[in-house]
């Protein structure tokens, strides 16, 4: 097999192109040299990866900065696409989805580490452990709503004996946070 060199047109010569990115000259058209040594066989999915998105693209596509990106793929929660010599990684409509599924489920007050339990649970067969991990969220949720509507009720207390001790030295607030 000899090695690849580039080839520049001659007199005679003309382009023709067999795959969509290659170029081959050669008399007539026939017995053609590559100008694209790595990029000619149909299996290289080269057109798919020139298709794909950048790290940029996913994180706008996603409505997240590229950093966070980067963040999910060192928790293993976005796979890292291969980087093609002298190329950049290419990113498909999954990981787009991929990030989506990962910001909402943050939204419903999931931690990084649950959301890795629940993506190794997308494969459609475990929704009963998934509700269980729901479940589990929920009472959490509902522990804390308890505790805030707590908290609500003490700061609503202090503020309305500050509102009602004016003229008086101490503050029944600050006196309250001193004492505890």
């Amino acid at each position: 097999m000899r090695g690849w060199r580039p080839v520049l047109p001659r007199r005679g010569l003309r382009a023709r192109s067999v795959f969509p990115s290659c170029v081959f000259l050669g008399e007539s058209g026939r017995d053609g040299v590559s100008l694209f040594p790595y990029s000619c066989t149909e299996s290289s999915g080269m057109e798919r990866e020139q298709n794909g998105l950048t790290i940029g693209a996913v994180a706008k596509a996603a409505g997240v900065n590229v950093e966070t990106v980067r963040f999910y793929q060192r928790r293993a929660l976005l796979a890292e696409p291969d980087k093609p010599y002298g190329g950049i990684r290419r990113y498909g409509a999954d990981d787009v989805a991929r990030v989506r599924f990962v910001k909402a489920a943050q939204r419903l007050g999931f931690s990084l580490d649950e959301i890795a339990g629940l993506l190794q649970l997308d494969d459609g067969t475990h929704c009963d452990e998934a509700r269980e991990l729901a479940e589990v969220k929920l009472a959490d949720v509902r522990r804390k709503l308890k505790d805030l509507r707590r908290i609500e009720s003490a700061l609503a207390g202090l503020v309305r004996d500050c509102c009602m001790s004016r003229g008086k030295v101490s503050c029944p607030l600050i006196d309250t946070l001193q004492k505890q």
